[in-house]
């Protein structure tokens, strides 16, 4: 069945306070993807971001992000007062995130929150620290330690916690307990929230795609409390780490700098960290995208002493036993693969025998004719999932102005661009006329905004993830258009679950 969706990062919702939550916002988008014909919203992880910002890099594979959090929705609980967080500062641009005063406001505020939610002695938080017990005791005693020290990374801690010497844990969970308490309450205000949204989405016909890095942040409670399941020397640090190979974009490669899998070791034990890891995201989402899909075929380990890529190697992954073991413990799921970068006939393989479809970007169809063949919409299978581009691209106005005057002309006739339609949907036209079963695009586009609005560039630091939108876009003539379109290439949406 032919469906259509949109990228729309939570951080990017509006909001009063500084950056996109969970509250009435993110149920406004929902109902105005409803009114649109969608039947998807495709958002970015929702993990506790670290320095960076980055949703890719984050404190946990499990919890939530603290940002997240609605401020109003909680005051709605009795959970906050107004005076405790509407007069403070949230930032000037209110089509930016100010990361660092996020940093600064949003914790005393959930703290107050969290405060009052242990005074109440809920019985479904009681239920929620027990449920998730696998991996929220670790979380929590793990961001207790960290503030402890100052917000340093777990490898710089005295040895006997870096290590998780059962004497120095179990001192540290008596000491700490109250702090432990505190990103536990956290994390049950997080959940609760997110339960309800997609609950609200399912309920209007909306799946949610979630997005499932290949790696994890070195700086993480998964690091930190399952070593063993990294290539990690005996002291506890790594000899090589993930990045990849030099190409005609990054001449040096990239050093992602992120430790790397002891798969021998997952393989032995089937897999069970993998699976515990995708369950949870099954929890959270209806459909999975997981990330730099080559990486499982084989990945690129880079010496851990090189400050760039370019000395690095291949090595074996997992292949299709890893998914084969996922399938057998959890059943078939609804997954995307991203299958970008270098392909190689054996990564085609994988996909092939995984069954996942893949993913096909418009931006890279006018580059090179020979190269950007299989990206040509009309070359497109069925299974798989059509973007003009990703966060990782540029909208596409930032695209048109940058792209040579070689690419232009090849998409303006391919594509039959025209003055009066423009650029931005002409391009949008053309995924949704693909013969691809799912179509994305980015709420960016949609408001023909440029680089401007680009939430991220890879291999950069300082300016990604801060994009968002500001109030009034929903709007109902633009809901009216893009539910036309969805009608006109038979994009049909999924049917609402309420009566």
């Amino acid at each position: 069945m032919r469906r259509a969706g949109i990228l729309m990062p939570v951080s990017s919702l509006p909001s009063p306070y500084g950056i996109g939550t969970m509250g009435s916002a993110a149920r406004e988008f929902v109902d105005f993807l409803e009114r649109a014909g969608q039947s998807y919203w495709q958002i970015l992880p929702l993990g506790p971001t670290s320095y960076g910002d980055s949703p890719y890099q984050a404190f946990s594979s499990y919890a939530g992000n603290p940002y997240l959090i609605d401020l109003d929705d909680l005051a709605l609980e009795g959970l906050l007062l107004p005076e405790e967080y509407q007069g403070l500062s949230w930032g000037k641009d209110p089509s930016r995130v100010d990361y660092g005063l996020l940093y600064q406001n949003r914790f005393p505020v959930l703290r107050a929150a969290v405060a009052r939610l242990l005074k109440e002695d809920r019985g479904d938080y009681q239920s929620f620290c027990q449920e998730q017990a696998g991996w929220l005791a670790d979380y929590a005693l793990f961001m207790a330690l960290k503030k402890r020290h100052g917000g340093a990374a777990w490898d710089t801690w005295p040895d006997e916690e870096r290590l998780r010497k059962p004497k120095a844990i179990a001192q540290a969970q008596k000491v700490l307990a109250k702090e432990i308490a505190f990103w536990q309450g956290v994390q049950y205000l997080f959940f609760h929230q997110w339960d309800n949204l997609k609950q609200y989405a399912n309920r209007r016909g909306i799946s949610i795609i979630g997005d499932l890095p290949i790696y994890v942040a070195n700086d993480s409670a998964d690091v930190w409390a399952s070593p063993e399941q990294f290539q990690l020397d005996r002291d506890g640090r790594p000899v090589e780490v993930s990045g990849c190979p030099p190409d005609a974009f990054a001449p040096d490669g990239q050093r992602w700098g992120n430790h790397l899998f002891d798969w021998d070791r997952m393989k032995k034990e089937g897999y069970r960290w993998w699976i515990r890891r995708i369950a949870h995201q099954f929890t959270l989402y209806d459909t999975l995208r997981i990330d730099h899909f080559r990486g499982f075929d084989e990945y690129y380990a880079v010496p851990v002493e090189e400050t760039t890529a370019r000395n690095g190697r291949w090595r074996p992954g997992p292949g299709i036993a890893l998914f084969q073991a996922v399938e057998e413990a959890l059943g078939p799921r609804d997954i995307i693969a991203e299958d970008l970068g270098f392909l190689t006939d054996t990564v085609r393989q994988l996909l092939r025998e995984s069954g996942y479809p893949g993913m096909k970007i418009l931006q890279f169809a006018f580059g090179d004719r020979d190269e950007g063949g299989d990206f040509l919409p009309h070359t497109y299978p069925r299974r798989c999932v059509a973007y003009t581009g990703t966060h990782d691209n540029e909208p596409i106005l930032g695209w048109v102005e940058n792209a040579s005057k070689e690419e232009l002309s090849f998409a303006r006739d391919y594509l039959r661009i025209t003055r009066e339609e423009g650029w931005v949907w002409g391009m949008l036209r053309s995924i949704w006329a693909s013969p691809a079963d799912l179509a994305i695009v980015q709420f960016q586009d949609l408001l023909e905004l440029g680089n401007e609005a680009r939430m991220n560039t890879p291999a950069t630091t300082g300016q990604n993830w801060q994009w968002r939108v500001v109030p009034g876009a929903f709007s109902r003539k633009l809901a009216n258009q893009l539910f036309e379109e969805a009608r006109t290439y038979q994009r049909r949406p999924s049917p609402p679950l309420r009566a």
